[in-house]
């Protein structure tokens, strides 16, 4: 059920090889701090406009644009043809496929991100991975602690739950995934590849992919008083 393959496009998911041989996508994260620590080699082909932070252990691909303001703290990995807007902030084991938006305000720490995924305005991904063109509405934030600081669980739609062993896991957004401005995704949560969540959503637990999720709100009008 949670294979690599059954959220992420492989073709389309930068060092795929940090997915070999697991059973839940998840496994993956602790997975991305050696990786680079053994491969990367920093570079940078970019275009850097105006002035921005660019540690010592970064790789920027082709036809990227780091905007002034913006902070690269690596270890990072960063594709081609990327956009990296005034304001993003990438932390510590961060990798970007091609074609990936880090806009204004965004803040990225531990995760994957595959091509073409949009994380444009006031975002927080940590300790996530985001599948091919996943994206994050406006004040998303994929918060990745739980508030009595134990191991994240995955919530079963039976009701049940599956340990995951990791303290820091925020959420899985499979190819294709849209989740809706201005809501908070709880650690461990999992979205199916194509889903949906709508705005203002405070999710928890697993949405099967082709699926979508809505909070109905009633309001309610009165004139004023004089």
């Amino acid at each position: 059920m949670f294979a690599p393959q059954n959220y992420l496009d492989l073709a389309h998911c930068p060092h795929s090889q940090i997915f070999d041989g697991l059973e839940c996508v998840w496994d993956a994260l602790p997975r991305i701090a050696p990786y680079l620590k053994e491969r990367i080699q920093p570079a940078n082909h970019a275009i850097i406009e105006g002035v921005a932070h660019i540690g010592p252990c970064v790789y920027l691909g082709e036809g990227t644009i780091v905007e002034a303001g913006a902070t690269i703290k690596g270890p990072a990995w960063i594709g081609t043809n990327c956009r990296i807007r005034t304001g993003a902030y990438i932390r510590e084991n961060v990798i970007l496929g091609n074609g990936v938006t880090a806009g204004n305000s965004c803040e990225f720490k531990n995760c994957l991100v595959c091509d073409n995924a949009e994380i444009p305005h006031f975002n927080y991904v940590g300790d996530s991975l985001l599948g091919y063109k996943a994206h994050l509405g406006a004040g998303v934030i994929l918060s990745n602690v739980r508030l009595d600081r134990e191991n994240v669980v995955v919530h079963l739609p039976d009701g049940t739950f599956m340990e995951t062993g990791l303290r820091k896991f925020g959420a899985v957004l499979g190819d294709l995934a849209e989740i809706g401005c201005n809501s908070v995704l709880s650690p461990g949560s999992i979205i199916g590849r194509r889903s949906i969540v709508y705005p203002c959503t405070s999710w928890s637990g697993i949405l099967l992919e082709n699926k979508i999720a809505k909070v109905r709100t009633q309001v309610s009008i009165s004139s004023r008083r004089s």
